[in-house]
């Protein structure tokens, strides 16, 4: 699987990038805008030399690509938006490299066919920022991607999400895009101009929850709200939570991404550390550290199981 990760900051990247135990870097990949994409790399298997026994009692049975290799599946299309330019799909026999399928081929830094790959970049705060930086490295990607994810560390609504834990998204909410009434607030869906919401893959969501819980990390599937101002007093939590009572987590970011991904197809999930309570703001009780070190755990545990499958 070809992951691309958008955080806001680099001291969330870096803990994205730390946790991928058994992935090595390779040459880093820069943006237009000057950002960078951090390159990492999990090695597949070696397979078997031709005309060798590979275990299965075929002599030089070769084994079937995954989804780095030539053959693979394309990215998948969650939105339905197509992709007309056929910028992000492989080309026919293999990945736009022109070798026939099944055989493997370098990226486009030279490095081997890999099991995994993991892309990772600091987009910048806010959903406007993250919404272009994904948007460039997803345009200007030698290769298709087969999920975006948007992370970092965010603030939690109680008792839904202690400090510490992990939200994982079933649902990306642009919570503040629409329109303040006499009668109440108004989703930009009811204004009648787009969407507000994104959605995972219906599996994904579980499946990312079941590595956390074989792994031990304390975490809830539930919505994440993306929000250009964070919120720092009692009135505003209040409102939000009786707009989205089941909301687990706010953060600035994931709507953007989310929109940039489903623009070019790819599937898109959020996950957030939590690192402070939501409500009035008080620097004292946030806990920054402890949700670097969840999100670094959770890409540990992710990089070993979620990442090397297909979606």
């Amino acid at each position: 699987m070809r992951v691309l990760v958008v955080t806001a900051v680099a001291v969330e990247s870096d803990s994205v990038a730390a946790g991928l135990d058994g992935y090595a870097a390779s040459a880093p990949r820069a943006l237009p805008s000057g950002r960078t994409v951090t390159r990492l790399r999990r090695p597949a298997p070696a397979p078997a030399p031709r005309g060798a026994p590979d275990g299965t009692g075929a002599p030089g049975t070769v084994a079937a690509p995954g989804p780095d290799a030539p053959g693979g599946r394309p990215a998948s299309d969650a939105a339905g938006t197509g992709d007309p330019a056929g910028r992000h799909r492989p080309a026919p026999g293999g990945d736009g490299t022109g070798a026939p399928a099944g055989l493997p081929v370098p990226d486009a830094s030279g490095a081997a066919v890999t099991h995994a790959a993991v892309d990772v970049v600091a987009g910048g705060v806010g959903p406007a920022a993250a919404a272009v930086t994904a948007a460039v490295a997803l345009t200007t990607s030698p290769y298709a991607y087969d999920l975006v994810v948007s992370a970092g560390i965010g603030g939690g609504f109680a008792p839904h999400a202690p400090l510490g834990s992990v939200v994982v998204s079933d649902a990306i909410i642009a919570a503040d895009l629409g329109a303040d009434t006499p009668d109440g607030y108004l989703a930009v869906e009811e204004l009648g101009f787009g969407c507000s919401v994104h959605l995972p893959p219906p599996a994904l969501p579980g499946r990312i929850a079941e590595a956390l819980r074989e792994g031990g990390r304390r975490h809830v599937v539930a919505p994440v709200l993306t929000l250009s101002t964070v919120t720092g007093t009692a009135a505003r939590t209040a409102e939000l939570i009786a707009r989205h009572p089941r909301a687990a987590a706010e953060a600035m970011e994931g709507f953007g991404v989310a929109e940039a991904a489903a623009a070019h197809g790819v599937p898109v999930v959020e996950i957030r550390a939590v690192s402070n309570t939501v409500g009035p703001r008080d620097r004292a009780a946030w806990r920054i550290g402890e949700a670097l070190d969840s999100l670094r755990d959770t890409f540990r545990l992710l990089g070993s199981t979620v990442f090397l499958e297909d979606l």
